[in-house]
């Protein structure tokens, strides 16, 4: 059997038990600092601005990517019509940043399609949905300071898999951060080192089936937990004649209430 076939057969098959529904106190370090963030997407303007500028800040601080002129780092996917741009702010202040594309049969274009499609394609013939997160950007004096920036910032890469109702959600990752996405997603290797466009180092690709983790998921980590309304004001575009909110409001204080 294809190595690659049987990895996604595995991540997809995945049932361990659901953990004890206890409330670390890690997850309410997270939850207290989710009370303070909102979420921002941003498609123009200076919001869209200060994105592209903390990219360059933070990939400069680890020499990431060579230095530019503008200062900024931006690509031809930030313009696609299924890549969604998040700022987060917590206390008003831009702490971090994510970009997300919504790979389908309709429209398989993303960064990760680029560097491993032989491998995401039989995936996408199966009529599948998946959840391309790239451009994780932080501020490194905040994150010093709050390490649980990761968790805030990934919230929009599981509900995206939820909202869209894509199984898989992808990492293209340095290997010093396998441990991250193994511990918190359940990840499963599915590529193996290659070059990624504009980066200085190689990338690995792994794979969560975020919907099949679901139950355990939430038990383990509460505050990924969001609303479907909070879905659709991050991820759908306003009717005709409506304006998009400027800023939303995590909820995942509110689903043990509704439940």
């Amino acid at each position: 059997m294809n190595a690659h076939v049987a990895t996604l057969r595995h991540v997809a098959s995945m049932s361990d038990p659901v953990a004890p529904a206890t409330v670390s106190n890690f997850s309410r370090t997270v939850s207290e600092l989710l009370e303070r963030t909102e979420y921002r997407r941003c498609d123009a303007g200076e919001d869209l601005e200060a994105v592209y500028r903390l990219r360059y800040k933070s990939y400069r601080t680890t020499d990431m990517v060579r230095p530019n002129t503008s200062q900024t780092i931006y690509d031809a996917y930030d313009d696609l019509p299924n890549s969604y741009k998040f700022g987060i702010f917590i206390d008003g202040q831009l702490v971090s940043t994510l970009r997300l594309s919504l790979i389908s049969p309709e429209n398989p274009v993303s960064p990760t399609m680029a560097v491993y499609g032989d491998l995401l394609d039989p995936i996408l013939a199966q009529g599948t949905r998946l959840i391309d997160p790239t451009r994780f950007a932080a501020d490194a004096e905040f994150s010093r300071l709050h390490p649980q920036i990761p968790y805030l910032t990934l919230r929009l890469a599981s509900m995206a898999c939820f909202h869209f109702n894509a199984p898989y959600c992808l990492s293209t990752i340095r290997e010093e951060h396998v441990g991250f996405y193994r511990r918190v997603f359940w990840s499963e290797k599915l590529g193996e080192l290659r070059s990624f466009p504009g980066l200085n180092y190689q990338v690995v690709l792994y794979i969560a089936n975020v919907l099949g983790i679901r139950e355990r998921f939430f038990a383990r980590y509460p505050f990924f937990q969001a609303t479907a309304l909070e879905q659709r004001m991050l991820f759908d575009d306003p009717s005709l004649g409506e304006r998009a909110p400027l800023t939303v409001l995590p909820t995942a204080k509110y689903i043990p209430e509704a439940a």
